[in-house]
């Protein structure tokens, strides 16, 4: 989609892209961050029509099935995802350099979204070492995060201690 110029590039956030740093879990869908034109509303699927073109006509739940896993093409909308964007970096999957979202920003999405599952994977990010602490620390701050990043992390610091 992106040598066709569906979109200028790509970065793969999500569980997904958790999944280049940490054990691998369970997940539903895909989910890649893409650019539109900030001036534009997005009232379709970005990357629907080409898809469609191309026989991918199934819907699930929010995403595009595309080889049988829902695919969301979602916009950034926020100095955050934008970031987390723009600094994607290139790994490899099966020979295939793929753009994926840093794991510090990666880690903020998931502590701003706050769900269970989120918070739970952050866990895993953290136990597994897979973060640039004083990079996160650094992310968290600019994006107005600080206090959440500090709550959990207390939260976190008091169980590894009674487990250990």
């Amino acid at each position: 989609m992106v040598t066709d110029g569906v979109f200028e590039s790509y970065a793969v956030a999500g569980a997904i892209g958790a999944m280049f740093y940490v054990e691998p879990f369970s997940t539903e869908d895909i989910d890649i961050f893409v650019l539109t034109p900030e001036d534009r509303i997005v009232i379709e699927l970005p990357g629907w029509e080409y898809l469609k073109s191309r026989g991918y006509t199934e819907i699930r739940k929010e995403g595009i099935v595309i080889e049988g896993w829902p695919v969301q093409f979602m916009p950034v909308n926020n100095a955050l995802e934008r970031e987390a964007y723009l600094n994607a970096q290139p790994l490899d999957f099966n020979g295939v350099n793929v753009r994926v979202t840093l794991p510090e920003h990666l880690v903020a999405i998931m502590l701003n979204v706050g769900r269970r599952k989120d918070l739970a994977r952050i866990e895993m990010f953290l136990d597994q070492q897979e973060v640039d602490l004083n990079a996160l620390d650094d992310v968290v701050r600019r994006h107005g995060l600080y206090e959440k990043w500090i709550q959990f992390k207390s939260s976190y610091d008091r169980q590894q201690q009674s487990e250990g």
